[in-house]
């Protein structure tokens, strides 16, 4: 009789949204190499070495690049991660993110 009563007491949720997604966005310079993007868009954000290629000739040529939409804690670990690697190998790559 109690797990009856529990689960009338129980409220049915209707308003459960999708969270918003944010963009990781990386931007050239002229001193991080090449190579480090594409090390940093496979094991950070986990791209095949195919895609990561792509999206970093995509930051050279463009300027920028969203790498990927993220929920915002995944965003803001992502980024912290790949600047600290970035710092710790004495490159100033730049990577934002932004609700869209």
């Amino acid at each position: 009789m109690a797990k009856e009563k529990s689960q009338s007491n129980v409220r049915e949720r209707t308003d459960i949204r999708e969270p918003h997604k944010w963009a990781v966005i990386f931007w050239n310079d002229d001193f991080t190499t090449m190579d480090f993007v594409v090390k940093v868009l496979h094991d950070v954000f986990l791209k095949s070495e195919n895609e990561a290629e792509k999206l970093m000739m995509d930051v050279h040529e463009k300027g920028s690049a969203v790498v990927g939409l993220y929920t915002y804690d995944v965003a803001v670990s992502r980024t912290q991660a790949a600047t600290g690697m970035a710092r710790e190998e004495g490159f100033p790559l730049k990577i934002t993110f932004k609700e869209v």
